[in-house]
């Protein structure tokens, strides 16, 4: 039988042989330990490639949305063109591999005229692309300074590793943008159930920057707000490098931000520099996306995101904006009306705070000594202003004493306490009784049509010559008399106020002693509530009238107030409280 001889292959290149199967196995265990995380597969991919070459400039390119590619990943290139650098689909070595689906191998650029030259010193170029699923996912590039740098043993070994993790790039892209998706999903749950509830706006800003920058990284954000009176974007919040800036407001139809104002339209421009709308506020910025936000159909601002570099901004960005900008609408609209309550009600608390100064000033002193009388009053407010007042009047050597109620409470009330005051602090410098005074206050209050507010008041007029109190109701409870030793209730008849213009008014007359008491409440203490919601109650009132009958009126006076106070102390006051105590002296 014949002896074949076949002729052995030289020792260099069976080394060759098991090298390149050494660096596919490891490409191979390379791309899939890292297949879900881009940023790990193309740094291995470098390393394995450098195994391969000892290249001086590698780069590892990714198609963007707008037909371009853009450096990922890269070595030896400066950083400026790194990050700058965007090459058309179609156009330039790179740009060919894409289009053909094949390596470019050019040994000296100098005679290709398809070439692109962003670095002055390259001579020669290898374009690998990587495909999977029947399209080019990234673009391999190795660039050298001198001509006939790569061969084709070169360019078939970094083909098959190309293989190894064009599907392993694809794949991380795809959990990158699941990732993404759920990642906005769940900003939109956070921002629906925790940023609602942030009141302030500024803080709330701050936020909303924050998970904008986690989802989509940008260089500066700008948040407008619309003008309420006139087409104009007011700059409200901005962020350079998470840095605080205030750029200035934008006009509706102006610039980006200006244009998707007016349009209701998200805008999304991958390169400023061609787009004549744009207006630089930033330098240096290549790419913009502006969003609308809306509520009920209404521009109430946009959100702005900037980029130095061009084609930062995606149109899964735009798509994920797009889905935020509602709820941050929601979110800013609720924290921006929240802000205008609270000036609206700083500015009622300090017109109220005037309010009760001015109100404190038109009492008299609550202490008054008169002849045969000692008189101690107090007013003490539900609310800053109070409907309940009293006042003190001299006329022709007599006293009067008012004590009243104004139906409801706060402003409105205290509004017509003046008014009440002002007419019977008139009616009283007359030598009417006290029961004609009442009537003539009732009827100017009726001619006034305030509607269904009233006045409930006791008016009492002290004669000492006589030592004879005369006094006429109005509505208010009815007045406690301690004399010879007995505290009784004076009842006197009357409507209230301000009801009805026929209403009369009695009155009725005490002659008193040295050492007799006189007492005014209005409902506010009888009707005082304690945490179990019952009523203080007229018993616990002549409970401590009783006790402290023989002190002065002040002491008295204070001593009603404390008990009443204890009585309803973990329950808020509900109603003004006024009192009037006047003792009979020598």
């Amino acid at each position: 039988m014949a002896t074949t001889t076949t002729p052995s292959a030289s020792p260099g290149a069976s080394r060759e042989s098991t090298d390149g199967i050494a660096i596919l196995l490891e490409a191979s265990e390379a791309a899939a330990a890292n297949s879900l995380d881009l940023d790990a597969l193309l740094i291995e991919l470098s390393k394995i490639v450098r195994k391969i070459v000892d290249y001086e400039l590698y780069a590892l390119l990714l198609p963007t949305e707008d037909g371009h590619l853009r450096i990922a990943h890269s070595v030896g290139f400066p950083d400026e063109v790194a990050q700058s650098l965007r090459v058309p689909l179609g156009s330039g070595l790179t740009g060919r591999a894409v289009v053909t689906k094949a390596t470019v191998l050019v040994d000296d650029v100098d005679l290709d005229p398809a070439y692109l030259r962003a670095i002055d010193c390259v001579r020669s170029e290898l374009a690998v692309p990587l495909v999977a699923r029947d399209r080019v996912v990234a673009v391999l590039d190795l660039q050298s300074a001198d001509p006939n740098a790569f061969d084709r043993r070169v360019s078939d070994l970094l083909e098959l590793v190309a293989s190894r993790f064009s599907l392993a790039i694809d794949i991380a892209q795809l959990y990158h943008a699941q990732e993404k998706h759920r990642s906005t999903l769940e900003t939109l749950h956070k921002i629906a159930q925790e940023y609602s509830s942030i009141l302030n706006l500024n803080d709330l800003l701050e936020k909303v920057a924050g998970i904008v920058h986690d989802l989509i990284p940008y260089d500066a954000l700008a948040l407008y707000l619309k003008d309420p009176q006139r087409p104009l974007l007011r700059h409200y919040f901005g962020v350079k490098f998470q840095e605080r800036v205030h750029w200035q407001d934008m006009p509706f139809g102006h610039g980006l931000v200006g244009t998707a104002a007016a349009s209701g339209q998200p805008v999304l421009v991958a390169d400023t520099s061609t787009d004549p709308r744009y207006i630089e506020f930033l330098a240096g910025v290549r790419s913009e996306v502006a969003v609308p936000l809306m509520l009920k159909r209404n521009v109430i601002g946009v959100l702005d995101l900037e980029s130095l570099t061009p084609s930062r901004f995606s149109k899964d960005d735009l798509a994920t904006l797009v889905l935020l900008a509602p709820q941050v609408a929601a979110t800013i609209e609720n924290a921006r009306l929240y802000e205008e309550k609270e000036r609206d009600e700083a500015r009622l608390a300090g017109d109220l705070a005037a309010a009760r100064a001015l109100q404190s000033h038109l009492l008299p002193d609550g202490c008054l000594r008169v002849e045969g009388l000692d008189i101690a009053a107090r007013n003490e407010p539900a609310a800053v202003v109070s409907g309940d007042f009293y006042d003190f009047y001299q006329h022709d050597g007599t006293i009067g004493i008012l004590n009243g109620d104004v139906s409801g409470k706060g402003a409105a009330a205290a509004l017509y306490a003046a008014l009440a005051s002002g007419l019977l602090r008139s009616a009283a410098r007359t030598s009417l009784s006290p029961g004609e005074t009442l009537r003539s206050v009732n009827e100017a209050l009726v001619d006034r049509g305030v509607g269904a507010t009233f006045l409930a008041a006791t008016y009492a007029k002290w004669h000492p010559g006589q030592q004879l109190l005369v006094l006429s109701g109005a509505g208010l409870p009815y007045p406690y008399v301690y004399r010879m030793g007995k505290l009784s209730r004076v009842e006197l008849s009357g409507i209230p106020l301000g009801l009805f213009r026929d209403a009369s008014y009695e009155d009725v007359k005490l002659a008193l002693q040295p050492g007799d008491l006189v007492v005014s409440v209005s409902d506010g203490f009888t009707e005082s509530l304690d945490e179990r919601d019952e009523e203080y109650g007229e018993k616990r009132l002549l409970k401590i009238l009783n006790a402290n009958r023989e002190e002065s009126a002040e002491t008295i006076l204070q001593r009603i107030f404390a008990d009443v106070g204890l009585f309803s102390s973990r329950k808020a006051q509900s109603d003004d409280r006024t009192a009037i105590v006047v003792r009979v002296t020598e």
